[in-house]
């Protein structure tokens, strides 16, 4: 039988007893779309669990041809970004930097990301690492 769990459901369940809930956001796609489905799931995510009276820390890892939603030149999405920034207290958006450093030798000069960007090794790392310590994963 197969069983469908809300997304409420599945980011309490293995959480239950801690204090602030955890999610990380992954993009790997070039697509507007998918960008804005991640970011329309966090704006919901984020703004469902504050009506609960619930803290929630959320992290958005872009990598592969995701990493197109921080540039500067670009992302589709950066103004919504700038704005998440200040809206939802704590959310931090990482970039990947294996990524960056194959688009800086196929375009000669580093990408500009976005202020709100942090910069981490891996993308894919960023992920496993966010994961062990609680985080729940979300693919839009």
């Amino acid at each position: 039988m197969l069983r469908t769990l809300t997304l409420a459901a599945a980011l309490l369940a293995p959480l239950a007893m801690a204090d602030t809930l955890k999610a990380v956001f992954q993009v790997n796609s070039n697509d507007p779309k998918t960008m804005n489905i991640a970011l329309n799931n966090i704006n919901n995510t984020y703004q469902y669990f504050q009506a609960q009276g619930q803290d929630i820390d959320i992290e958005l890892v872009a990598y592969g041809p995701g990493l197109h939603m921080f540039r500067k030149d670009t992302s589709p999405v950066s103004g919504r970004l700038e704005a998440m920034a200040m809206e939802i207290e704590g959310i931090q958006f990482s970039a990947c930097n294996n990524t960056m450093k194959g688009m800086t030798k196929k375009e000669g000069k580093a990408p500009e990301l976005i202020d709100e960007t942090t910069v981490v090794p891996s993308g894919v790392v960023r992920l496993i690492e966010l994961q062990n310590q609680g985080y729940a994963y979300i693919k839009p």
